[in-house]
């Protein structure tokens, strides 16, 4: 699925203006409309290292209502979490009805880093694929929504980004060497997220891959995709919207 993305997608800085503009204004509009219909909203965003998360996410938001949202940023589990089913921290940020969540990676953590490597065994992780489908089928059947968001850039854009990070003191913070020693096993992640788009890409929860190589590009295209999926899901509890 990976290979047939178009990295080459581009758009003109005064569209992205324009667009940005729109698309903000009609996802605070659509806020309102989350919350008057007590629907409760989950966006999951993986990706590459350096793909653009933290961009896209801060465009999506910024213009929201702060009392409405919030951002879960996902990393490893710590030894009192690891003492239950590694769903159980996910659970616990799950919004309430009329709100939105939002994950800087997510679940899916166990079919992906924790697979490549091997912080879960192979049963563990092929196991998964089922409990998280499950997972996200309770909500679905229940008054939330889950949008999936894949951000996709090629590992040559992913090395540029990298060297960027290093020689910029404000973003030097960024790069470590764990994301290196990921780069260094881009394959083997490739093969993980190309099974995780075949087990856990759903009718009711799909995965959404965004070509990520041009980051304005990218942004205005995540917020498209919610504002579809949301209203989409909105035309499905109320008639009337």
């Amino acid at each position: 699925m990976l290979e047939s993305v178009d990295l080459s997608l581009d758009i003109s800085k005064k569209q992205y203006k324009e667009e940005m503009k729109q698309t903000q204004l009609k996802l605070l509009q659509l806020q309102r409309s989350i919350y008057d219909n007590q629907l409760g909203v989950i966006i999951v965003f993986e990706g590459w290292d350096a793909s653009g998360k933290g961009g896209a996410i801060k465009r999506l938001t910024s213009g929201l209502d702060p009392r409405g949202f919030e951002v879960h940023s996902i990393g490893a589990p710590s030894s009192n979490e690891k003492r239950h089913h590694y769903l159980k921290r996910f659970w616990n940020k799950v919004p309430p009805y009329g709100k939105i969540a939002i994950f800087d990676r997510s679940w899916y953590g166990r079919v992906l880093v924790e697979r490549v490597e091997n912080f879960a065994s192979v049963s563990e992780w092929n196991r998964a694929y089922n409990e998280i489908v499950q997972f996200e089928h309770l909500l679905a059947k229940d008054r939330y929504l889950v949008i999936k968001i894949w951000l996709h850039i090629s590992k040559e854009e992913q090395l540029k980004r990298f060297q960027e990070r290093e020689q910029d003191p404000i973003k030097r913070w960024k790069i470590t060497d764990e994301d290196w020693r990921n780069r260094s096993k881009w394959e083997m992640y490739e093969e993980a997220v190309e099974d995780m788009f075949q087990h856990t890409s759903t009718p009711e929860s799909k995965w959404r891959i965004v070509e990520g190589e041009n980051k304005h590009y990218a942004r205005v295209k995540t917020n498209h995709i919610i504002i579809q999926e949301i209203e989409n899901k909105l035309r499905g509890i109320n008639p009337s919207f």
